[in-house]
């Protein structure tokens, strides 16, 4: 896995609210309306149990899941921005921009699905268009996490090969919440690769102070102390890294001495 997408994976957004408008109503009555209620409710029930499913690269029983969400509300918006990670880890690109845009014609508010759906396109090189929905994202002022949209959009940047832009819109997300252990994690791996070891060692060490490590935080350690020749440090990321994280694709890139 590329250095980015191990930063990235974390910050896509399953996120099950819907937000939409209430499906129209061809008759009036209070058992219509509790029936509407309780399908959205069984819709929203299995796509956060596809959403978990997602998280842990269970991607059968997120399938499964979520057409049995479809099965409850076939429009229900937020089960197809799933579908579209899902499908995105599978690599069904068109099954996965299908599904991200009905998300998104669904309901043209669903900051999650166009997050989402904008870091889908950047992945595939589709820089501009990815942004576009970044923006999209960020101009719904209702939106309760736009730092989320900001990281990805740094990411997306970083991944065209403009660092200054990347670095900006980290800043911002790191204005929006100082604390944010993502945001921190982020910028450290950019003050990284732009070669700037004493901002990303600061970076991460205010990291460490606020979050339990990650696999991604311990590899980046690993590297960073690497290069500013502190073994010692070096050995106790790696260490760390070897224990608590045995299986990551991390801790494989160590065993293999892959450094870069």
């Amino acid at each position: 896995m590329k250095k980015w997408m191990v930063l990235a994976a974390a910050l896509l957004v399953a996120g099950c609210s819907t937000g939409k408008k209430a499906p129209e109503q061809k008759t009036s009555g209070f058992a219509q309306i509790s029936s509407a209620s309780a399908a959205t409710q069984r819709a929203r029930t299995f796509t956060e149990l596809a959403a978990a499913y997602y998280d842990r690269a269970q991607y059968k029983i997120a399938l499964d899941e979520l057409r049995k969400a479809i099965a409850a509300e076939s429009d229900y918006g937020p089960a197809y921005n799933v579908y579209g990670l899902v499908y995105m880890a599978l690599g069904e690109d068109k099954l996965a921009e299908d599904n991200f845009r009905r998300a998104i014609d669904l309901n043209r508010l669903d900051s999650n699905a166009r997050t989402n759906y904008g870091w889908f396109l950047c992945t595939r090189g589709q820089y501009e268009a990815g942004q576009a929905q970044f923006t999209e994202a960020l101009n719904n002022p209702l939106y309760a996490q736009p730092e989320r949209v900001l990281i990805n959009a740094g990411l997306c940047a970083e991944k065209k090969g403009d660092m200054s832009q990347a670095e900006q819109y980290m800043l911002k997300a790191l204005k929006l919440q100082p604390d944010n252990p993502a945001t921190l994690l982020s910028l450290a791996d950019l003050n990284f690769r732009q070669g700037r070891l004493m901002d990303a060692r600061r970076v991460l060490d205010r990291h460490d102070e606020l979050a339990q490590p990650s696999a991604a935080s311990l590899w980046l350690g690993v590297r960073l102390e690497r290069k500013l020749g502190d073994r010692a440090q070096e050995a106790a990321y790696g260490l760390q890294l070897r224990k608590r994280f045995p299986d990551s694709n991390e801790a494989q890139l160590l065993q293999a001495g892959k450094y870069e």
